[in-house]
């Protein structure tokens, strides 16, 4: 399943699904939430059964800016979707662009991308009851330069993973680990840090089961007269 939004940061916004790997596709669905406007989806979300699968999604506040980052459910196969929680409170700013673990049958969680004026960061927040409430957990980036959308997995060690683009010099993609899910975090590791300018980021990771992580990101460097979609294979110390 994929889901994306239309022409602007605040919705709307549709999903897609596949059952052949992505091969054929069925859609678009309209993504409709009661009481929620402005979705802005990104793909994010965790299957739970058959029938059940918890999204985390962003949506336009209150005055109809961008944005703040809820979870929504549907338990019949995505006909019907609904708001399970607010995670955090409003912003002045935004708080987008969510990731989520799963760490147990009631424990997730969630990273979020940041902005309030000049700051831009990356915040988690934990759920000990599958979403029904968030609680802020960590911080493990607190300035990310212009800002950029987190990853994150679990490894096959169980240790969290958190990957992102730093926006500022040296403009790099990053990442850090976690032994303790998400409440404290190793210092950053530079994948890479030759870009050129601010232009780089929206990382998604996944670990292969030989061990191999692959952090996959556009990038903007002195190889190439334009940006370009890149990866990186790495391990986990």
């Amino acid at each position: 399943m994929t889901m994306r939004m239309l022409d602007s940061n605040t919705g709307p916004s549709l999903f897609y699904y596949s059952y052949d790997r992505g091969h054929h596709w069925k859609g678009p669905f309209d993504l409709l939430i009661n009481g929620v406007k402005g979705i802005a989806a990104r793909t994010d979300y965790i299957v739970d059964s058959s029938k059940e699968c918890t999204a985390f999604l962003t949506c336009a506040k209150k005055n109809g800016l961008e944005g703040r980052s809820f979870c929504a459910r549907t338990q019949d196969g995505g006909i019907t979707w609904h708001r399970i929680s607010w995670i955090g409170p409003e912003p002045e700013g935004f708080s987008i662009m969510p990731s989520s673990v799963r760490l147990s049958d009631t424990n997730l969680i969630v990273a979020l991308r940041k902005r309030e004026g000049n700051k831009r960061w990356i915040d988690i927040y934990r759920s000990e009851n599958n979403g029904k409430e968030w609680q802020p957990w960590s911080t493990p980036a607190d300035d990310i330069g212009e800002g950029n959308p987190p990853s994150m997995i679990r490894l096959q060690d169980g240790r969290i993973c958190l990957t992102y683009g730093y926006r500022a010099e040296p403009f790099s993609i990053r990442t850090q680990i976690s032994g303790d899910e998400g409440k404290t975090w190793s210092e950053p590791i530079s994948l890479r840090e030759d870009g050129i300018s601010r232009d780089i980021g929206y990382p998604r990771t996944i670990q292969c089961p030989d061990g191999v992580i692959v952090t996959v990101y556009y990038f903007c460097d002195n190889q190439s007269p334009e940006r370009y979609i890149a990866a990186t294979l790495w391990r986990a110390e």
